[in-house]
């Protein structure tokens, strides 16, 4: 039976239905794209007209699939895949083939998936028979609240006729991105509502997706999508062009049906376990664990600073007030394989991720969100832009940005990088020492006498330091003590100064006590 709230259908449509579950037990490949419906003009004037109507209705949200889609357990939802052969654009000569994922277990609702070509959009129908399966899938019902979940993009990236993923949206308003020849790691978010609290955070959805058909040596794919939530409605335009890095120059019209006090714009999701800097009872084979290990933020005020991520003891935020930021992101600075031990996950091949806005995004702050784990299948880290003024409803705001996925952005201020924090007791447990490596870099070189160490924290007390050169990166060393007292936690902050100018990063942390 269809779940409550599903649409009633015809006979012939029925019996079309049953015709499609019964030939899933035999997928085809090669198979052209099943449309529904007549197609419709599409513009990005009529979406963002369309995201205004939806923020002026009640919120209303998509019919949930068969129930025993929604029972699946991640064994059997692993056991129906997608076949590439049957891609949109397989049989064609576009640069891109769009893979589907159908739905069930933690995508409980299906989206819409609309194609447009010469300016007219056509809804896909759902087509089991584009997935293969082993015996181990249940056999389920096919009603009208069926669709796909989400999709995968590919292209020829290391080789001519070999289309590699390079990105995927699916869940709420989730996608992931990676640069040639990386692994997926964090994610990225549509918009962030109320993240971390207390009466809980909301999570509007992409529901309804449309994507450009590309010509032959298009370097970009478009995508367009429209967000619903209970407290806002938004229309998106992603121009993703795949490399290393991968881009996505990013649009978003948002409508708030409320006055949105708490937003995200712009918000990164990513997993922070332990590396160095609180490696004491981890008991792990592994040198470190995460897929992001710092917050960058290039500031309004020209500053370059690093914020080691934390797993902390209880959850924590840290605003990080700003005007007019140039640029924020989750970076992945561990390259080695060393630097994890892990073959299997592959943390030293997962990206990262820079956000450039697109214009003055005024004042607000780059927010950071530290949530405790005990396991590294969670996604404890978020980070966003949080507008100082409320976004009104009954009004467009407008916010662009440029999402680069892969290793570091160019430089943007010619200071030192921080190569690596720890943090732990020295040798006879009677002090708490930090340690700071600074990447060898021409402001660094020279006499090391004039090079003047900043270093304080907001509660108790912190030693002068000590600056050594280290041989072994041909950086140089800050090594601290602090003595936290009776603080629950502490904000220190460290940069070495030469002539007045920072010649490093400027490092931040926050310890917790345990």
């Amino acid at each position: 039976m269809a779940p409550q709230g599903a649409a009633v259908v015809t006979l012939g449509r029925r019996q079309m239905l049953a015709v499609l579950a019964a030939a899933a037990l035999a997928p085809r490949a090669g198979a052209d794209p099943v449309f529904k419906g007549a197609a419709r003009p599409f513009s990005e004037d009529w979406l963002e007209a369309e995201a205004r109507r939806l923020s002026m209705a009640t919120y209303q949200p998509r019919p949930q699939v068969p129930q025993g889609w929604r029972d699946l357990t991640y064994e059997q939802y692993r056991s129906m895949w997608f076949d590439p052969r049957n891609a949109l654009w397989n049989d064609t000569d576009a640069p891109f083939k769009i893979d589907f994922f159908h739905p069930g277990l933690y995508f409980p609702r299906a989206v819409e998936i609309n194609v447009i070509e010469n300016g007219e959009a056509r809804t896909l129908a759902f087509d089991p028979t584009l997935f293969d399966k082993t015996d181990k899938f249940p056999d389920l019902p096919v009603d009208a609240t069926m669709g796909y979940s989400g999709l995968r993009l590919r292209a020829a990236l290391q080789k001519a006729g070999v289309f590699t993923e390079f990105a995927v949206f699916q869940g709420a308003s989730y996608f992931r991105g990676i640069g040639r020849g990386q692994t997926y790691g964090l994610s990225a978010r549509g918009l962030a509502v109320n993240t971390a609290e207390p009466a809980g955070e909301e999570f509007p959805e992409f529901t309804r997706f449309w994507l450009e058909t590309p010509a032959p040596g298009d370097p970009q794919m478009v995508v367009h999508a429209l967000l619903d939530g209970p407290s806002v409605a938004g229309a998106y335009r992603f121009a993703i062009t795949p490399g290393l890095p991968m881009t996505m120059q990013v649009s978003a019209r948002l409508y708030p049906r409320i006055p949105l006090e708490h937003v995200g714009i712009a918000p990164l999701t990513s997993m922070f376990f332990f590396d160095e800097t609180n490696r004491a009872g981890h008991d792990d084979f592994r040198s470190a664990v995460h897929d992001s290990d710092g917050l960058m933020i290039h500031n309004g005020a020209g500053e370059l600073l690093w914020r080691p991520l934390a797993n902390p003891a209880r959850l924590q935020v840290s605003s990080f007030v700003d005007d007019g930021p140039s640029g924020f992101g989750l970076m992945q600075r561990s390259r080695a394989f060393e630097a994890f031990g892990d073959l299997e996950a592959k943390y030293h091949d997962r990206p990262s991720l820079w956000i450039t806005p697109g214009e003055d995004w005024g004042p607000g702050a780059v927010t950071l969100v530290e949530i405790p784990t005990d396991l590294e299948i969670y996604d404890n880290i978020v980070a966003y832009w949080r507008p100082r003024m409320a976004l009104d409803s009954g009004m467009a705001h407008r916010f662009s940005y440029q999402m680069s996925w892969g290793g570091e952005p160019p430089r943007p201020r010619a200071v030192a990088p921080v190569l690596n924090t720890r943090i732990g007791g020295n040798f006879d447990r009677s002090k708490t020492l930090v340690v700071i490596d600074f990447a060898d870099h021409p402001n660094l070189r020279g006499d090391i006498d004039t090079l003047v160490k900043h270093v304080s924290s907001n509660r108790g007390k912190v030693s002068d330091g000590v600056l050594k050169q280290n041989p072994e990166t041909g950086g140089l060393r800050l090594t601290f003590s602090f003595d936290p007292g009776k603080a629950p936690a502490v904000e220190l902050r460290a940069q070495l100064v030469r002539d007045g100018r920072s010649q490093t990063e400027v490092w931040l942390y926050r310890w917790t006590a345990p």
